[in-house]
């Protein structure tokens, strides 16, 4: 068995490791979630916080670790009256994201059910993780049904499984910790809220701390052995520290003036329903278990407002995470000024002291703020490179209009890539839409398809009475027909033409709106540019609209419109992604007035560029920036060539429009036959 690297021997990573902390001492704060770069240490702490928790007592023989004191009336492994008790290391289950919902809440084995009659259940990694810690790596890369699945169970303590006509229930309560880099996509806000608490991690920027974090590590490669015997004294102390505050947390004093300063906190940020008053109440008795407190003080209320509110209060994806400080100790002094609630308040009454202590001994956690290498949020480590200053003829970014919610684009036929929300696709969730032999492992059995398979062979199987002989070859897979995520590539024409007559703030903010609509529909995201003399891949496809949203505000205007450069420049992006990932479909938005230039024949190279998209049969939309009296309708034009649909900037408000992308396929078909 590997040794984890200590908890206590990370560099920096303050705020992550409190969270982790308060979670040991409270599980009731609903989890972390951690938000950074790569190669910041993020799954070596969550590993080391394992050998700081207790280990734990179970049921021996049972596989969902019932208490041997007081066990689950319900385990399915149960009744446990009287059952042995044995010891063992708090579990760390890790979830990868290519999971099934089978392999995450446990599956029925379907061909013992028919062939024996064996109602036989396998846990999954929910049951595995109970009185443990369910940790999931790149968790905004999980498919959304899982991340809906797992939050429900750690905030009901329980997992249900019922299919075909079995239920099962067992108990699962976990720490749940997820982390994720922001540039390669979001959660949903729904998801986020979930998240009890959440924290933005970066490398150190200190040459000291950087030099001691490379020490620390080749030392422990060298010899884990004898780099955790170093670090035992301080391991030991802090478990002594969780077990202490555990035991203290029921003793805290959560007084009225408290929560009213926790009320009027989220009131002032605008938080969304009542979990985060939830969240930081917890967080802030967990603060003061933390310290060796039994009364919550106002600065508690400070730290878990920074822990729990930065994630809730963010509207859209382009919105900058954070929570402004400034803002919080005005709605704290507010709040204090008048903690009373009787009708009727003496004067001079003033809310908690602002007297809170640092981290102390036993882990060196200071309180948030201090002492911390994250940068600030939006801060350079986070945003994309600088647009480059604008060139002779060009003139400086236009800001992007408000977005707005936008038409529904999609691409035709029935594809078979990532799960999402734009188009029409095969998937394993779903409405069920037929049947089909099992290719591999039966995951979702057709019981009717079933049983039509098997019932004309009854006769020669030698059944004569009731029942149903079942073999193998019977069994039938269900097809499903749910929603795919698509990639959405945006070519976008930054040509003179379109800075005139104040154009490129509408245009702009009808791109940031699809950015949105794209982002909601977890789709991929990818920006072409072209003007004066060429085409520029300016963000490769990427999960990540916030940096898709910053190129474009930064986007300078200007110059000649090279059409066709952006054209081929797409068409040469789509090849590479194409043997990238096969099955993810592409959906070609282009952004223009139509004016080619640069040369006399300039758009009739463009309608070739174009054929060539259609002849691959790539779905496309042109949105028609043209205005004025006079149109030459060019983008229509263009949209006809590409096997596509021109739809204007006014037309993109509408609330939803269907077949607004045509079948590709139909409209080469037609081409060949004519």
């Amino acid at each position: 068995m590997s040794i984890p690297y200590p908890f206590t021997a990370v560099v920096g990573m303050d705020d992550m490791r409190l969270s982790l902390l308060l979670n040991a001492v409270s599980p009731a704060i609903g989890g972390v979630l951690v938000r950074g770069e790569k190669g910041t240490a993020k799954s070596t702490i969550v590993r080391g916080l394992t050998g700081l928790l207790p280990a734990m007592d179970v049921v021996a023989g049972c596989r969902f670790a019932c208490r041997p004191e007081a066990p689950d009336p319900e385990c399915p492994d149960g009744p446990h009256a009287q059952a042995a008790a044995v010891s063992r290391p708090t579990p760390m289950v890790e979830l990868p994201v290519g999971a099934s919902e089978d392999r995450l809440v446990g599956a029925l084995d379907i061909e013992r059910a028919l062939a024996e009659g064996v109602k036989a259940f396998e846990p999954g990694l929910l049951a595995e993780a109970h009185r443990g810690i369910l940790y999931v790596d790149e968790v905004n890369l999980l498919h959304d049904h899982l991340v809906d699945l797992m939050l429900d169970a750690a905030a009901m303590g329980a997992s249900y499984v019922e299919r075909e006509g079995v239920s099962v229930r067992h108990a699962s309560r976990f720490l749940l910790v997820g982390t994720m880099n922001p540039e390669e996509g979001e959660l949903r806000p729904q998801l986020l809220d979930r998240f009890g608490l959440t924290v933005e991690v970066a490398a150190s920027r200190d040459p000291d701390q950087r030099v001691e974090v490379v020490r620390r590590r080749l030392a422990y490669d060298d010899d884990p052995a004898a780099f955790a015997a170093r670090w035992a004294e301080d391991e030991a102390a802090l478990r002594a520290r969780i077990v202490a505050a555990r035991a203290l947390l029921p003793e805290v004093v959560l007084g009225d003036a408290v929560l009213r300063q926790i009320a009027a906190t989220c009131a002032a940020f605008e938080v969304d329903g009542m979990r985060a008053d939830i969240v930081m109440a917890r967080t802030a008795t967990a603060l003061a278990a933390w310290d060796g407190r039994t009364e919550v003080a106002e600065e508690d209320v400070r730290r878990a407002a920074l822990l729990a509110l930065p994630h809730r209060r963010r509207r859209n994806p382009f919105d900058a995470p954070g929570l402004d400080e400034s803002k919080l100790d005005e709605a704290l002094e507010q709040s204090g000024e008048d903690p009373d609630p009787d009708p009727d308040p003496g004067p001079g009454d003033g809310g908690p002291g602002d007297g809170g202590p640092d981290g102390g001994p036993g882990g060196g956690v200071p309180p948030q703020g201090q002492g911390q290498d994250t940068p600030a949020a939006g801060s350079e480590d986070r945003a994309p490179s600088p647009a480059p200053a604008p060139g002779p003829g060009e003139q400086r970014p236009v800001g992007a209009s408000e977005p707005y919610r936008t038409k529904m684009l999609s691409v035709p036929g029935l594809g078979e890539g990532a799960a999402g929300r734009r188009s029409r696709a095969r998937t394993e969730h779903g409405r069920t839409t037929g049947s089909r032999r099992p290719q591999g492992t039966l995951t979702r059995l057709h019981l009717a398809a079933t049983v039509q398979a098997a019932a004309p062979h009854q006769r020669a199987r030698g059944r004569t009475g009731p029942g149903l002989v079942v073999r193998r070859d019977d069994l039938r897979q269900a097809t499903r027909e749910g929603r795919e995520g698509n990639l959405v590539l945006f070519v976008v024409d930054a040509s003179g033409s379109m800075a005139a007559r104040q154009r490129m703030g509408a245009v702009k903010g009808a791109v940031m709106s699809l950015l949105l609509d794209a982002y909601q529909r977890r789709d991929k995201v990818g920006l072409i540019t072209f003007r004066g003399g060429g085409a520029e891949l300016a963000l490769p496809p990427t999960s990540s609209v916030d940096a898709a949203a910053a190129r474009l505000e930064s986007l300078p205007t200007g110059g000649r419109t090279p059409l066709a450069e952006g054209l081929l420049k797409a068409h040469e992006t789509l090849r590479i992604e194409r043997l990238r990932d096969p099955s993810r479909r592409p959906l070609l938005v282009i952004v223009t007035d139509g004016r080619a230039t640069g040369r006399g024949d300039a758009f009739a190279l463009a309608l070739r560029a174009a054929r060539l998209h259609a002849a691959e049969g790539t779905a496309a939309v042109v949105v028609d920036c043209e205005s004025g009296y006079v149109r030459l309708g060019l983008a229509g034009t263009l949209a006809g060539e590409l096997g596509g649909t021109a739809v204007t900037l006014d037309e993109l408000r509408a609330d939803a429009i269907a077949g607004l992308v045509r079948d590709v396929r139909e409209v080469s078909a037609a081409r060949r036959a004519a």
